[in-house]
């Protein structure tokens, strides 16, 4: 009885510092405030937004050529806009815009990043967008990995033009439970990002992009939301492409046909 009851001890202790410390899991921020043109852009300004809250964000801003979608850039759970300045220019081709948002934490954002702050932030960096002219069916939100959570909320709460899903999850417990299958996830992570639930609720048109041999988030998981999603949809699956490589496995110039597609 007395190991029954030493293991059940042992057992919850592991579940609370699982509750306390799992954002410090889902969330690998690099902090560093990059210029845009040190990171060999030019034409993209560094913007800042003021939250509600007091939060002091920072975006990197492309405006769009006349008749051009901006898209509407949320990142994955680690690094910052500098490290994806290649995959910026490579969306502004065409004249395209991009605005990239630093989440709480990254790229010279204050604050700490949780679903419930980065799906507001994404809202006010819609709204800053709209307050600068660019017309809701004039943006395109994009979600790599983890920020796809951030575009599927958007979606259900603003005018879009489309939703753009890198490599989703269908759910940061889904996730999780690959690594830790003996808590329960569930339960103890606040942070949850169910898009396989969330994304029924959006209305835009999505196109799912996902690498073959995605070994972070699976192939599967994509096919999932791509199945739980409402019509107009695609999916395209890039062959050979891994989690962290798939523009260079050309994904980006799917995602550009499929804009240009639309009606």
């Amino acid at each position: 009885m007395q190991l029954a009851l030493w293991i059940i001890g042992v057992y919850a202790a592991i579940c609370l510092a699982g509750y306390a410390l799992h954002r410090s899991f889902i969330y690998l921020p690099d902090p560093e405030r990059v210029p845009p043109i040190e990171a060999g852009l030019n034409g993209v300004e560094e913007v800042e937004i003021k939250t509600s809250d007091g939060a002091n964000l920072v975006a990197w801003y492309a405006p769009a050529k006349e008749g051009e979608p901006t898209i509407l850039y949320f990142q994955g759970n680690a690094g910052n806009a500098a490290g994806r300045a290649i995959k910026i220019e490579t969306m502004r081709q065409g004249g395209n815009g991009v605005f990239y948002l630093n989440n709480r934490g990254y790229g010279g954002s204050s604050g700490k990043p949780s679903e419930a702050a980065n799906v507001a932030d994404a809202v006010a960096a819609y709204d800053y967008l709209t307050g600068r002219g660019v017309e809701p069916d004039q943006i395109v939100a994009y979600g790599e990995s983890l920020g796809s959570g951030q575009a599927i909320q958007l979606a259900a709460k603003r005018k879009l033009r489309a939703v753009v899903l890198e490599a989703p999850l269908t759910s940061a417990v889904d996730v999780g439970r690959s690594v830790y299958w003996f808590l329960p996830l569930g339960l103890i992570m606040t942070d949850q990002y169910r898009n396989i639930d969330q994304i029924k609720q959006v209305q835009a048109p999505v196109l799912i992009v996902h690498g073959e041999n995605d070994e972070i988030i699976p192939l599967a998981m994509g096919k999932r939301v791509y199945g739980a999603a409402n019509d107009p949809k695609r999916l395209e699956v890039v062959p050979g492409a891994a989690h962290n490589d798939m523009f260079e496995h050309g994904a980006w110039s799917r995602a550009q046909d499929f804009l240009d597609d639309l009606p």
